[in-house]
């Protein structure tokens, strides 16, 4: 027969064992929160709810809230920053909060502003206040390039300081701009959109495109300037459509790598611009080339990169 003191301890070591095994299935536990840092949505253009003149979706078929969320459920992505296409809805943002009222807790906005309308800014100081919204989002394509050098935003830039607005931007080689703007408010959180290569940088599917292709390092390397000011950061987005290659897009990764390191893990977000580069990956991959095809990561960066530091940015709780 076993002795006391055998039998209290193999109940200790059976006790020490059953408590590490709850401690270890708690940790397994602690499930990774994954979330896209730019998606757009839209609903078909109808004559109660059309879209702007001469506007062009970016895929033939709406891409609607029905298709996100199968989508979402099977990449494992467990909420969606919608920026709602300014090329078709213009200003509005309805159809975006329809997303937050059916699922609560899966979907924020950022929010588009005329910069163009100083009047706008009255808007400001209760931007948040509007269901779902969490900032602004600015793209500045061909036609509002001038806006960064001619004055016409300036009356943004105090304003959504003064409001506490997160201000994601994308620029076709002019991130360097925002060096001032950084400067300047040091309370104003800036998000670098697609790592600073806004949409004429991109390259094409042919290689010896040496124009387009020589403009994503030097996109780049705005982009890493921009690290030095602690209220800017990146979004490590759209990469399908900056590479040239097949998944999982290994022309991309020093470029990841290369802000990675300048920006550190709190400061890059994961997201994908799902719409632009719909049938070059799958969802799911678009999660696995950060969870599995860069080595250079640890668990706790991709913890932050691929969720926990948007959140943080964007004070989405």
């Amino acid at each position: 027969m076993p002795s006391r003191r055998s039998f209290l301890t193999g109940t200790v070591a059976t006790g020490v064992a059953l408590s590490m095994q709850r401690a270890a299935t708690s940790v397994a536990q602690q499930k990774r929160v994954i979330v896209d840092s730019q998606v757009h949505l839209w609903p078909a253009s109808t004559p109660e709810r059309p879209w702007l003149p001469g506007a062009k979706p970016q895929l033939p078929e709406p891409f609607t809230i029905e298709r996100i969320i199968p989508l979402m459920d099977e990449a494992g992505v467990d909420r969606v920053v919608i920026v709602p296409p300014v090329s078709l809805e213009g200003e509005r943002i309805d159809y975006a909060q329809e997303a937050v009222k059916r699922y609560p807790g899966r979907f924020a906005i950022m929010a588009r502003v005329a910069l163009d309308k100083p009047d706008r800014a009255a808007r400001l100081a209760t931007w948040r206040d509007q269901a779902g919204v969490l900032g602004v989002r600015l793209n500045f394509g061909p036609g509002e390039a001038a806006w960064l050098t001619d004055g016409t935003a300036d009356w943004f830039w105090p304003a959504a300081e003064k409001a506490r607005l997160p201000v994601m931007f994308l620029t076709s080689g002019q991130t360097s701009l925002f060096a001032r703007i950084a400067e300047r408010h040091p309370q104003l959180t800036l998000i670098i959109d697609h790592m600073g290569v806004g949409a004429g940088l991109r390259p094409r599917s042919d290689s010896s495109d040496s124009i387009r292709n020589n403009a994503v390092p030097e996109a780049i390397a705005q982009s890493v300037a921009l690290a030095k000011y602690a209220n800017v950061s990146v979004k490590l987005s759209s990469v399908p459509l900056i590479s040239t290659e097949p998944y999982p897009f290994r022309d991309v990764t020093p470029h990841i790598h290369r802000l990675f390191d300048a920006y550190g893990p709190e400061r890059c977000h994961w997201g994908t611009d799902l719409t632009n580069s719909f049938a070059r990956a799958t969802y799911r991959q678009r999660v696995t080339e950060f969870t599995e095809e860069l080595p250079f990561l640890t668990d706790s960066d991709k913890d932050w990169i691929m969720g926990r530091a948007i959140l943080a940015r964007l004070r989405w709780t």
